[in-house]
């Protein structure tokens, strides 16, 4: 029977697991249930991406206020598009299944939601567990393209709740590493009301297993092959796009094909492989660097890697100083 009283919810939280332990998981469920939203304001999805052992049994007391849905080990990419293709609330809250919300900062954002009724909320994460201390203010409304085009872009996903309606057909690419860095920017082109606040809202655990982390040279293959096909279509993308939206992606552009350079010198350290790279970023038009003055990282990182006198400088110096 349909029952036409039901409430549209809110917030759709979308948590993806993977063999976290199960503590965890019992921990980011509980963030969210210690919020004010009641139950018929808040849906929480829990997509389980082939895990060795279903986590239900061991989740008891609080299965029966979630959404779970098991299937084949396909990866983060698609298990987030599966959590879209289910979900029915207003806004989407992206939660990993190792993290947590911090309700208080949480709160804070929920509240500019109700009120404001915005297409996104920025907000801050920690890496300390119950968060800092932040006062309860924010900025805005600016467009997403405004906010790309004056704001160094935060990729992860979790790092934000937006609106579903401004999805559209925007889904993730499956199967690459850093997904967020393709997803992200096309999601705050949409975007017509941004707002950000400094409040830390989320906790993110920080601990070997993250993909981050995986140095094997398989691993880190993926990730350079991985960066590069993502900047070359937002590249692409932007020179389809109107004046404005094409320099706010052009910026994006900019600044992830720095930090894939930074990248190769700090886990290779080798001159080979950063001038190969160089080489085939130069076919496709992203190299040089754009002589722009984004931030002042970027104007001395960009100046250097310009030259092969101060790649050798780069090289030299960035891993020291990473020590």
């Amino acid at each position: 029977m349909n029952d036409n009283t039901a409430k549209t919810p809110l917030v759709s939280f979308i948590i993806t697991y993977h063999d976290e332990p199960v503590q965890w998981l019992r921990e980011c469920l509980h963030s969210i249930f210690a919020l004010s939203l009641p139950d018929d304001e808040r849906e929480i999805i829990l997509i389980d991406d082939g895990s060795e052992l279903c986590p239900l049994d061991r989740i008891y007391e609080q299965r029966d206020a979630i959404t779970y849905l098991r299937q084949r080990n396909m990866g983060l990419g698609v298990a987030r598009n599966t959590g879209l293709t289910i979900a029915t609330g207003r806004y989407i809250q992206f939660i990993d299944a190792d993290d947590t919300l911090i309700p208080t900062g949480y709160e804070h954002c929920l509240d500019i939601v109700r009120f404001k009724q915005p297409d996104v909320v920025t907000f801050q994460f920690s890496t300390t567990e119950g968060g800092v201390d932040t006062p309860y203010l924010f900025d805005g409304p600016v467009s997403g393209t405004e906010y790309i085009h004056n704001n160094n872009l935060r990729a992860a996903v979790w790092g934000y709740v937006f609106r579903r309606g401004i999805l559209n057909s925007l889904r993730f690419t499956p199967g690459i590493v850093h997904e967020d860095e393709e997803f992200t920017p096309q999601l705050f082109l949409r975007a017509e009301s941004v707002y950000s606040t400094d409040t830390s809202a989320y906790y993110y655990r920080q601990h070997a297993n993250s993909i981050v982390h995986n140095t094997g040279r398989r691993a880190m293959v993926k990730r350079f092959a991985d960066a590069e096909t993502i900047i070359c279509h937002l590249n692409h993308l932007a020179q389809t796009l109107p004046v404005a939206e094409r320099t706010a992606l052009s910026r994006r552009v900019a600044q992830l094909t720095m930090d894939h350079l930074y990248n190769i010198i700090m886990q290779t350290q080798s001159a080979h492989q950063l001038e190969t790279r160089i080489a085939r970023l130069e076919k496709q038009g992203l190299f040089p660097l754009p002589e722009k003055g984004y931030t002042a990282k970027y104007r001395l990182f960009s100046k250097l890697v310009r030259t092969k006198t101060g790649r050798r400088t780069l090289l030299a110096l960035l891993p020291r100083l990473k020590k």
